[in-house]
């Protein structure tokens, strides 16, 4: 059984996040999906309100589960027997950092491969920062995220 690790923040989940989950998800006969802890990060929503948020948006896709990871990512996926890392690739500046990260991976875990997937266009521009920059100032977020998450995103910045 080939299972992989759809590594991130998700703070919040977005269409993007869950477009290349789908994706990943007809390419693995599991996937998990990971979620970071990050705490250094400084995020807006906890751990657990993340994954929250999250579970009602993998339910239709039955192979995909979310689990909440601390550490190194590598040890996570070799933990959970994993084969692979997914990674999203939005536009062209996330490769260097994307790259620089998936070369470390192997330098620590050579077994465990690294694949970019590319959310649809529609996506592409799109960044959990930048949806928590536009909901803050009360602007339409309902294209980019689940109407849970937009709820989620409202009651943390309008009360």
């Amino acid at each position: 059984m080939q299972h992989c690790i759809y590594p991130g923040t998700f703070d919040p989940v977005t269409y993007g996040h869950l477009d290349v989950l789908a994706r990943a998800s007809r390419l693995f006969d599991r996937v998990t999906m990971a979620v970071a802890s990050n705490e250094g990060k400084g995020p807006l929503f906890t751990v657990e309100e993340r994954v929250e948020m999250i579970r009602p948006n993998i339910a239709n896709l039955k192979n995909v589960d979310v689990q909440i990871f601390d550490g190194l990512l590598v040890d996570f996926a070799l933990s959970q027997k994993a084969t692979a890392i997914i990674r999203g690739l939005r536009a062209l500046s996330d490769f260097e950092f994307e790259f620089n990260m998936a070369l470390m991976n192997r330098h620590l875990q050579p077994a465990i491969e690294t694949l970019f997937v590319m959310p649809r266009g529609a996506y592409s521009f799109t960044s959990s920062n930048l949806i928590k920059q536009v909901a803050r100032y009360n602007g339409d977020v309902s294209h980019f995220v689940p109407d849970n998450v937009g709820a989620a995103l409202k009651k943390a910045y309008q009360g």
